[in-house]
């Protein structure tokens, strides 16, 4: 298959360019690199040189909707403090629009010191703590108080950094996760990238820790499923807005609303099966 192929040479010639040292999550020398064992990376992780360089300011200056619809399929990066990069394809968003908006922090337009990344720059992010323990991250988009909301990643880069990053933050022995364990919920997603309340407000078009690279199999119209938020509680007819959008058939989606793809079906905006 000569585009099997070629993929795979792009993503050999990716991986043999790179000049970050082969450590483990937690900076040990003497661990296995990459090159001693297969590769785990997904079949999206082949990226040209060309589209390699970070996304910039212009890209997250949309209104919410559409930097949230936009996001699907571009690649999230995170360099650990050891030097290993981290990279997820974005599969699962959800948008929040700041002022009437009822799920929102910033419902009514209100800053506060909490959510103040909200009301910044578009892609300056926005990283919050639910229950005392687990975080969340959002990146601000157009709009007074505006940002979109990272629901889930496919994991393309250091799966196996990933999976330390993850097993570190569960209490008592557990099973290892499956790669699509590892980055399927805003949560998970944080963990399995080390991302912590240190990250609110950093920016995105000029971290060194963490960006955005285009990604290289952007999802047509067609691809995406437009649906209700996941957990927000009684927000009256706010709860029911279609303001989350995820790649239909991506087994790396958090939650599958099986309902509404039927009606997107029976619609013809696509194909069932």
């Amino acid at each position: 298959m000569p585009r099997k192929r070629k993929l795979l040479a792009q993503l050999s010639a990716l991986q043999s360019n790179s000049s970050l040292p082969p450590l483990d999550a937690l900076g040990n020398p003497n661990a296995l690199s990459d090159a001693d064992s297969p590769p785990k990376s997904s079949k999206y992780f082949v990226t040209e040189k060309k589209n390699s360089s970070r996304l910039e300011g212009e890209f997250f200056n949309q209104p919410c909707v559409s930097l949230a619809k936009s996001f699907l399929g571009q690649i999230l990066v995170r360099r650990l403090p050891d030097g290993r990069e981290l990279w997820g394809r974005i599969v699962e968003t959800e948008a929040y629009l700041g002022g009437e908006d009822e799920a929102s922090h910033s419902k009514g337009g209100k800053q506060t010191q909490r959510n103040a990344a909200m009301f910044m720059k578009p892609g300056t992010l926005y990283v919050y703590q639910i229950y005392g323990i687990y975080f969340c991250v959002n990146v601000s988009s157009q709009g007074e108080g505006a940002a979109v909301l990272l629901r889930s990643l496919e994991p393309l880069q250091g799966l196996d950094a990933m999976r330390e990053l993850r097993s570190a933050s569960r209490k008592g022995p557990t099973k290892p996760l499956k790669d699509w364990q590892l980055c399927n919920g805003p949560s998970k997603l944080c963990q399995a990238l080390g991302i912590d309340k240190a990250f609110d407000q950093r920016d995105l078009t000029q971290d060194a820790a963490i960006w955005m690279v285009p990604g290289h199999d952007l999802p047509e119209g067609q691809d995406v499923v437009v649906t209700t938020r996941i957990g927000i509680g009684n927000r009256g007819e706010w709860a029911q807005k279609p303001l989350r959008f995820y790649l239909r058939g991506n087994k790396f989606v958090s939650v599958v609303d099986k309902k509404t793809e039927r009606e997107m079906a029976a619609m013809g905006q696509f194909s069932c099966s």
